[in-house]
């Protein structure tokens, strides 16, 4: 039984999305080019100057003996002289030429120096020397959905000449657009400050993470056009003015609690070794009433913030441990009262008899 023909898939008449941001449609890459350089450029400059000397004077010296075989001859090293002429480029070091005949990529020439071209060719200089840029200040909104002013400087050069030219129209808008993009996405992937910088890095507090970030996402979405990305750092970050205000409130007292929780645990520290110290020694022996009232009164001691309310506090614990002194004086007291009561009475009738 025969099988059934394949039928050809139908194409959809509506364009689909790109795999990658890398794939164009235009595929070229950076070739060197074919070029004379060195000894062999000085000779050509030497022939040049030959046959631009050496043309014009037969075409004059045979337009006054009417010789036309010596001005066709003069009129042919011109030429030659010209277009050897036009072959001559001179690169200076950090630059290249794109070398194209017709329109049609023929490679780069890279090194610097005197060279000769192939003739007809048309070349294109570029540079490759390290370049850097300062986004303008973008306002986005971080992981947690807080507004926050952010910039940065991006240190590029030109890796392939041959995809710089050919792959995009301006290199160099390309490139601030593509960097602003990935700052933007970078942005709102962390927020702006965090506790547990570990797990979770932040705009503030992960400078080397975030920049290390943005540097792969500006080389990813620039890779199209040639472009390697030498650094990639935040240069500017501060909540937005609306919110600024609120935030640096929410900071302080954010600082103020971690200061708090410190305070406290130093605080508990010590009013045990206190106490351990104290049983350690037998210096007194404690019931849990009075136990709870010196960690509480140490407590609040150690744990008050200023010096005056210290001294108010001990004050206060002073007064109150004398007057619980002295409901027990008075304890003590009401029977030596009561039986010195008792003798006076005694003491008065012994008198009058």
């Amino acid at each position: 039984m025969s099988q059934p023909a394949p039928t050809a898939p139908v194409k959809n008449s509506i364009p689909q999305p790109l795999a990658a941001p890398s794939h164009t449609n235009v595929t070229v890459t950076e070739t060197p080019a074919t070029s004379l350089s060195g000894a062999g450029a000085g000779i050509g400059l030497v022939i040049i100057a030959l046959l631009l000397i050496s043309g014009p004077g037969l075409v004059a010296f045979g337009g006054n003996s009417e010789n036309i075989a010596q001005v066709a001859i003069g009129v042919v090293l011109i030429f030659f002289g010209v277009l050897l002429a036009s072959m001559v480029r001179v690169i200076s070091p950090g630059h290249t030429l794109v070398v194209q005949f017709f329109g049609k990529y023929k490679g780069t020439v890279r090194a610097d120096g005197l060279h000769m071209i192939l003739p007809l060719h048309t070349t294109k200089k570029l540079s490759v020397r390290v370049r850097n840029f300062e986004t303008e200040t973008l306002k986005v909104n971080d992981l947690n959905g807080n507004p926050v002013n952010i910039g940065a400087i991006v240190v590029w050069q030109i890796a392939d000449t041959a995809k710089a030219t050919f792959a995009v129209e301006d290199v160099e808008e390309f490139i601030h657009s593509q960097a602003e993009s990935a700052l933007r996405h970078v942005a709102t992937t962390h927020p702006y400050d965090s506790k547990d910088i570990a797990h979770v890095p932040s705009l503030s507090g992960s400078t080397d993470v975030v920049s290390e970030e943005l540097a792969h996402e500006v080389s990813a979405r620039t890779a199209v056009a040639g472009i390697d990305i030498v650094e990639a750092r935040v240069s500017a970050l501060a909540y937005a003015p609306e919110i600024a205000q609120s935030m640096l409130q929410r900071q302080q007292a954010a600082a103020v609690v971690d200061a708090r929780e410190t305070i406290v645990e130093g605080a508990v520290t010590m009013v045990d070794s206190a106490l351990q110290e104290l049983e350690r020694r037998e210096i007194v022996d404690l019931d849990p009433e009075r136990r709870a009232a010196m960690v509480s009164n140490l407590l609040v001691v150690l744990c008050s913030d200023t010096r005056r309310s210290r001294w108010l506090i001990l004050v206060r614990c002073t007064a109150n441990e004398v007057l619980a002194c002295w409901v027990e004086v008075r304890v003590v007291l009401c029977p030596v009262r009561a039986f010195l009561c008792a003798l006076i009475p005694l003491f008065m009738m012994q008198l009058l008899v």
